[in-house]
């Protein structure tokens, strides 16, 4: 057998404890390909923006994750609803230092929130590109997203019955590889 610290092959589907599905959602150019290319590969490359769904496999904490990044322009954004059945979780991406955007996020993100098939989906918030002097502040975001009242991110289990959505606010820098993480362990908890 491969030494431990290699990652099993999605195929050996027995090793994992868990399967996932989780979708990367947010505008464009908010961070949602870089970041999946990252988590794979743990490099980083500059995307295009994404036209088609793609699809990637990955492994944190345990969980197998099949992570869908379905684009985040508008005509992306209609395609989203289709992915909903079954989903288990939603990393939902905000660039943090384009505030000009943060009400089409809120937009979309309430517009998630509401959305009957998610409604005790677990949804992580990343607000990214904190590496730009520019970017908001955690409190900054929170109150633009209209998300004051969260979880908490030390929670790490809430009754699947009391039907409490867990969601959390998490800052990050893709680019510099801090912070998402910590908010995809979270998440974790939640599966």
């Amino acid at each position: 057998p491969p030494p431990p610290h290699h990652h099993p092959r999605p195929t050996a589907a027995g090793l994992y404890t868990k399967d996932a599905k989780i979708l990367f959602l947010g505008l464009d150019n908010a961070g949602k390909t870089t970041l999946l290319h990252v988590l794979k590969n743990d490099k980083m490359t500059a995307h295009q923006p994404t036209a088609h769904p793609g699809t990637s496999e990955l492994t944190i904490n345990n969980v197998h994750f099949k992570a869908f990044d379905l684009g985040g322009h508008e005509a992306a954004r209609k395609l989203w609803a289709t992915y909903f059945p079954q989903v288990d979780a939603v990393v939902f991406l905000v660039d943090a230092v384009d505030r000009e955007r943060f009400p089409e996020a809120k937009k979309e993100l309430d517009r998630l929130l509401a959305t009957e098939g998610l409604g005790a989906t677990p949804f992580l918030v990343l607000g990214n590109k904190i590496d730009f002097p520019s970017a908001a502040s955690e409190p900054e975001l929170r109150a633009a997203l209209g998300l004051m009242e969260t979880t908490g991110k030390e929670v790490t289990s809430i009754p699947k019955d009391s039907g409490v959505r867990p969601i959390e606010v998490f800052m990050c820098s893709i680019l510099k590889k801090t912070g998402y993480d910590a908010g995809l362990k979270w998440l974790t908890n939640f599966l």
